[in-house]
């Protein structure tokens, strides 16, 4: 014969007789008398009344503790400023802000640190551009063209550095700028 265990999950389905006697099984494993059912009763009814008689004391106390805080000055509006500050001075105190404000500060330093390097290597290299022949060769054609524009227009032809070029040209055109101040010429033929 074969002998099956019954385990705690059992395969089986339950049938309708298992839930009826599921549903008839005291959890109460002792049994009480009267007497003792009277008792707890009556402890229940003294808790309920300690717990009205505290209930009572508190909200007296709490109203004592109002009018004590009116008489000193002491607003809601004043309680929650101090709460705030409280608890800002505790956030700022606690390991996880400090910690938080030491790799963003350590952040900060490196990423400028990085654009400062950044800017370096940009300046850098707009120097070795200008030095290339590329930019020797393009800048050789622009003082070409201007001293040839020099030449045409009636001006001298001399040809001089790139800057130097640039800042005669910015001169001559700030004095060919004419003014339009009647005032300041001296015979006006009207």
């Amino acid at each position: 014969m074969e002998t099956r265990q019954q385990g705690f999950l059992d395969s089986e389905p339950l049938r309708e007789g298992d839930e009826d006697l599921a549903s008839e099984v005291n959890l109460n494993t002792s049994i009480m008398t009267e007497e003792e059912r009277e008792e707890i009763q009556q402890e229940i009814v003294k808790l309920e009344e300690e717990i009205n008689t505290l209930k009572q004391v508190l909200s007296s106390k709490e109203k004592q503790h109002a009018e004590l805080k009116q008489k000193l000055g002491i607003t809601p509006l004043n309680e929650l400023k101090s709460n705030f500050s409280r608890g800002w001075h505790d956030m700022q105190s606690s390991t996880a802000y400090k910690k938080t404000s030491e790799t963003l500060s350590t952040a900060g330093q490196r990423t400028s640190a990085a654009l400062s390097n950044l800017g370096s290597a940009i300046t850098r290299r707009f120097g070795d551009m200008r030095n290339s022949p590329s930019f020797k060769s393009f800048e050789e054609k622009v003082e070409n063209t201007v001293s040839t524009i020099k030449t045409k227009v009636g001006g001298t032809g001399t040809s001089g550095s790139f800057e130097e070029v640039l800042s005669s040209t910015a001169n001559a055109s700030s004095q060919d700028t004419p003014t339009n101040n009647l005032m300041d010429s001296p015979k006006n033929p009207c």
